[in-house]
């Protein structure tokens, strides 16, 4: 199984889309927004923690946190090899709970009990996947795009969330400042999600086919010696 990363707003879904179009053989698995952005007792859990981030941090994290452990779990075990997953529990907690926690929206307890979860829940349930997919994009035209596409729940992203967010997929993605070391060593895959793969066919089958080819090396048992970066550039 694969992951693709990146910020809100920067193409994930669309990109899964075209993956599908140009490449029917690898199975597309989109991110359950529903199942932890849902309603609990007539109020949207998203919509309340962007309006009382200190308030509803933990609830939050912690919701997202099971919600895609189940989901992980279950598709490393029924889904195929040549398979790409919409974001994951690593992002959950390297880029959004590690940058709640770093604006203060956690207390002390919160995030000592979250991390204990991490590390039952995560770090010694879930399976790492065999390499990542970034997409990556300045923070801006991300926030553009997800103005555009108008989702609910989202009403109130502000630039500055979507900057923080930007410099944690970074040291997730990038860096790899403060990842597990079994996270860490997983390859990595990076395209230019600058470009608009909508209207730009010829280059959005050139990022698929590199996206096919990093699957096919990595599942021909070739992980040992594929650098832990893959840099792609138009």
């Amino acid at each position: 199984m694969f992951i693709l990363e990146g910020n809100i707003g920067v193409g994930k879904s669309t990109f899964l889309k075209l993956i599908q179009q140009h490449a029917p053989e690898i199975a597309v698995i989109q991110e359950s927004v529903d199942s932890w952005a849902f309603q609990m007792h007539g109020q949207s859990l998203l919509g309340n923690f962007y309006q009382d981030p200190k308030r509803w941090a933990y609830t939050m994290e912690t919701m997202t946190m099971m919600t895609r452990v189940r989901e992980h779990t279950y598709h490393q075990m029924h889904a195929q090899p040549a398979s790409v997953m919409e974001r994951s529990v690593y992002s959950g907690h390297y880029c959004f709970a590690k940058n709640d926690q770093a604006e203060g929206f956690f207390s002390k307890t919160e995030w000592e009990v979250y991390l204990r979860w991490m590390e039952f829940m995560v770090l010694d349930t879930c399976q790492p996947p065999r390499g990542f997919i970034f997409l990556q994009a300045a923070p801006e035209l991300c926030f553009d795009r997800m103005r555009e596409r108008g989702r609910q729940g989202e009403e109130g992203i502000t630039l500055a969330y979507m900057q923080q967010l930007h410099d944690w997929h970074k040291k997730f993605m990038i860096t790899r400042e403060g990842v597990d070391h079994r996270i860490a060593r997983i390859p990595v895959l990076v395209l230019d999600a600058t470009i608009d793969l909508r209207n730009n066919p010829i280059v959005a089958a050139r990022y698929v086919a590199q996206v096919k080819d990093f699957m096919e090396f990595l599942i021909g048992g070739s992980e040992q010696v594929v650098p832990a970066r893959v840099a792609s550039v138009l």
